[in-house]
């Protein structure tokens, strides 16, 4: 494949994201008998997958508040319900990436749909129990699991389709995860109104469906090359001696945007349902998605524009860490004043669907696809760190202050915006 050259970066990207039309999928010769339809009842298993994923900590975000009271728990504490979910994917998404590389792909997500809806019940008998660590072990095993869902799903896209298949498969994909995200919110508030647990044991009905759709509505194909371990950790390392420059500051930049995201959900969170908002339910559910829904559609839009154009990626990740920059800054003047507030957080959440869809181009354009598994695996795995960190950081600060909390979440995106700026510099067409 022709491979351009960065004379700021020294480095070669290479992409498999778009081929020329004549190439055909993978899948044409043993898709071609069942036709559209059968692929698209295909696209369609496959799309449930992250939408299990981001029901595990979207759907809680409007549940911590009411878990405090009920379990007489500080706000700390409830914030570790959604940060050892993400920790424990983060720490096991590389693991269980190779172990999907070596054994297969199905091979880990249908365990991990059951141990994921297993443990979902073990949290709701936990809530029942009043036992806050049994919750909290439960959502552990969670997150174990969740390792093996959405990063695996999108190594068995590459698998089964190249080319214009490939893309729509990976946009579908892209989209469930924007709608959960935008849904969940909304759909934990509602399930708060019949009991305050009733997240935890919807989660085995979501991972029942996806789990049926997994085993009887995809095949995979069969695995040829068996990855040793040592290799494995070579080519990394030969990765990140050549490349990790940018590659670093990418990840980091999109762990941040993660980091703001969920804090700021915690955030919102709670304070709606003090005075003098008073803001509850279904109510509440509704605002969360507020910035949800600015995200999803920016990132959309984002991701069918940028293609393949350095130049646009480059401009788009500065403005998106700009804006965010900027509002953040500018929720310090209107604490006070919800409707400003809010949506100042919008546009900081705009500016994070800027910089996320170009982060992931980036990315996985610069890396041969027989590595990107490896690559996209870490990158996934900071990224939940990132989640992880969110909530208890930002809950911390709350109780120091509310300003110290957006004058922290200020600088680390001006000190981002610096890094990408002078470190991240794609050619003008990643090709």
């Amino acid at each position: 494949m022709e491979k351009t050259k960065s004379r700021k970066l020294n480095i070669s990207f290479q992409s498999d994201i778009e081929l020329a039309e004549p190439t055909k999928s993978k899948d044409t010769s043993t898709k071609s008998d069942n036709g559209s339809k059968g692929r698209i009842w295909e696209f369609i298993a496959l799309a449930t997958i992250p939408i299990v994923l981001v029901f595990g900590n979207s759907m809680l975000v409007p549940v911590l508040p009411v878990m405090q009271r009920e379990l007489g728990i500080s706000k700390f504490q409830s914030s570790l319900i959604i940060s050892i979910f993400s920790l424990a994917a983060g720490v096991f998404i590389p693991v269980i990436g190779y172990l999907s590389d070596r054994f297969g792909r199905k091979v880990i997500i249908v365990p991990a749909l059951i141990i994921y809806g297993g443990a979902g019940i073990l949290a709701g008998f936990g809530a029942i129990w009043d036992s806050y660590a049994v919750i909290i072990a439960a959502r552990a095993i969670q997150g174990l699991a969740a390792a093996g869902t959405a990063p695996i799903a999108m190594a068995l896209v590459g698998d089964l389709y190249d080319g214009g298949t490939e893309r729509k498969a990976l946009g579908l994909i892209e989209a469930s995860n924007g709608t959960g995200k935008v849904l969940s919110p909304i759909i934990g508030s509602l399930l708060v109104l019949i009991v305050w647990y009733a997240s935890f044991f919807a989660f085995p009905v979501f991972c029942a469906l996806s789990l049926l759709a997994v085993i009887f509505l995809i095949k995979e194909p069969k695995q040829n090359e068996k990855n040793e371990l040592s290799k494995y950790i070579k080519k990394i390392g030969q990765i990140f001696r050549e490349k990790g420059k940018w590659l670093i500051t990418a990840f980091f930049a999109g762990s941040l945007g993660l980091f703001i995201l969920f804090g700021v959900l915690f955030y919102l969170s709670n304070i709606l349902e003090e005075k003098p908002y008073n803001i509850d339910g279904v109510m509440k559910g509704l605002v969360l998605a507020i910035p949800l829904l600015g995200m999803v559609i920016t990132s959309y839009t984002t991701g069918s524009l940028i293609k393949k154009n350095g130049k646009l990626m480059r401009w788009l990740m500065n403005i998106g860490l700009v804006a965010m920059t900027l509002s953040l800054a500018a929720t310090l003047f209107f604490l006070k004043n919800i409707y400003v507030f809010i949506g100042l957080l919008t546009v900081s959440s705009i500016g994070t669907g800027l910089l996320l869809p170009c982060l992931n181009t980036m990315i996985t354009g610069a890396i041969q696809k027989s590595e990107r598994g490896m690559i996209t695996s870490l990158y996934n795995s900071l990224r939940f760190l990132g989640v992880a960190a969110g909530p208890p950081l930002f809950g911390w600060m709350m109780d120091k202050s509310d300003s110290l909390v957006f004058i922290t979440v200020s600088i680390l995106s001006l000190g981002t915006l610096c890094f990408v700026f002078f470190l991240i510099k794609p050619p003008p067409q990643i090709d």
